[in-house]
């Protein structure tokens, strides 16, 4: 199998899928890795460090037209549509839920598409999202910080527990792992923080590693409301089903916040949990509404650009090389939560949630492999 590894296009990205360690380890496997100069700077990765692991640097479009299968982080962009060809394999976050154009090419051009995001694993996690979403929501308190400044717009107030002033407060929505993230670096700053769930159980389990300046509550309208009158942030950490019509805080709601108050919203669903979340880029991070600012940026782990392909990397590695030895459709049909990230096969959409979000026919992911 030749495996290739594109630079990313989408601005303000340096992430990249493979560092030169796991493109060593796919080289042993027996794969052929080719590189486009440069794949790995904004992460800190040479290309001689690339060329030292095993790969060979090739011209952008090489790397498309000879590679089996493309190993990236962001999501094909349009300029890339026409590098794709039939019987390709994409390896990445797809997110065709909010791209379905992308969808439709990936199904036109016969390419099969697996989507890190839609991984899962024997708890019900998502092995190649969570540490991303942790990074994210470390990422999301520290914008808190830098954008609560009164320099940046914010109303100046720090972040932090200081003798003779009112301890801050950050109020996050979901336990989950770009919750504990937030919450881990806003507890240890010694701020007052208020996680709100519906999992009891994960709640208790993130009693246990968070210290005492962290209270729980269960996420229900009125904790909700009691907590956007007093919080000095208020950080989103609950993905919103794109199907959904409602919200978690609405408009209107943000009338009983303090003024001058932040909205980190890492999740980053457009009007999803947060009505009035729209997704912003690190060029033009945060915007305001009714005088309550707004950081909304979609790619947060891009700032630790290195962490982030190192974390990205090893968590993707064993099924890219689970590929390299199988076989792609093989090792699909041996593991069921790959499978489950299988976005298009054939032309055939087998991602249930892009088909109901956006009307479009679906085929099961395991009827579409054995067809």
């Amino acid at each position: 199998m030749i495996i290739g590894l594109p630079k990313e296009i989408k601005k303000n990205e340096y992430r990249v899928a493979a560092t030169p360690n796991a493109v060593a380890a796919l080289v042993r496997a027996g794969a052929e890795v080719l590189f486009e100069s440069d794949c790995g700077k904004g992460s800190g990765f040479p290309n001689e460090a690339y060329e030292a692991a095993g790969a060979k640097m090739a011209a952008r479009e090489d790397v498309y037209r000879r590679s089996d299968m493309i190993y990236k982080v962001k999501e094909i962009e349009e300029a890339e549509y026409g590098l794709l060809h039939e019987g390709q394999t994409v390896f990445t976050y797809l997110h065709t839920n909010a791209h379905p154009h992308e969808a439709e090419v990936l199904m036109e051009k016969n390419v099969t598409g697996i989507a890190y995001e839609d991984i899962d694993d024997e708890n019900g996690g998502f092995p190649a999202l969570a540490p991303m979403s942790v990074l994210a929501g470390k990422g999301g308190f520290l914008a808190a910080l830098y954008f609560s400044q009164s320099v940046h717009g914010g109303n100046g107030l720090l972040l932090n527990r200081i003798a003779g002033v009112r301890t801050p407060e950050v109020t996050i929505i979901g336990c989950g792992n770009s919750g504990l993230g937030a919450a881990e670096l806003a507890s240890s700053f010694g701020n007052k923080v208020t996680i709100l769930d519906v999992n009891f159980k994960a709640m208790e389990k993130a009693k246990q590693i968070l210290p005492p300046n962290v209270e729980f509550l269960a996420s229900n309208r009125e904790n909700l409301l009691a907590c956007l009158k007093r919080t000095d942030v208020l950080i989103n950490c609950i993905l919103w089903n794109k199907t959904r019509k409602d919200h978690l805080v609405n408009r209107e709601d943000l009338k009983l916040m303090k003024p001058g108050a932040l909205i980190v919203d890492v999740a980053c669903d457009d009007h999803g949990a947060i009505e009035t979340s729209v997704s912003t880029s690190h060029d033009d991070p945060v915007y305001t509404v009714d005088g309550i600012m707004h950081y909304v940026v979609d790619n947060i782990p891009s700032a630790f650009s290195q962490t982030a392909s190192e974390t990205l990397s090893a968590a993707t590695l064993p099924y890219a090389l689970a590929m390299v030895k199988k076989g792609v459709v093989q090792a699909l049909l041996d593991d069921k939560h790959l499978r489950r990230g299988l976005s298009t096969y054939k032309g055939k959409l087998t991602l249930l949630e892009t088909a109901e979000k956006n009307n479009m026919p679906y085929t099961d992911a395991l009827e579409a492999l054995k067809a």
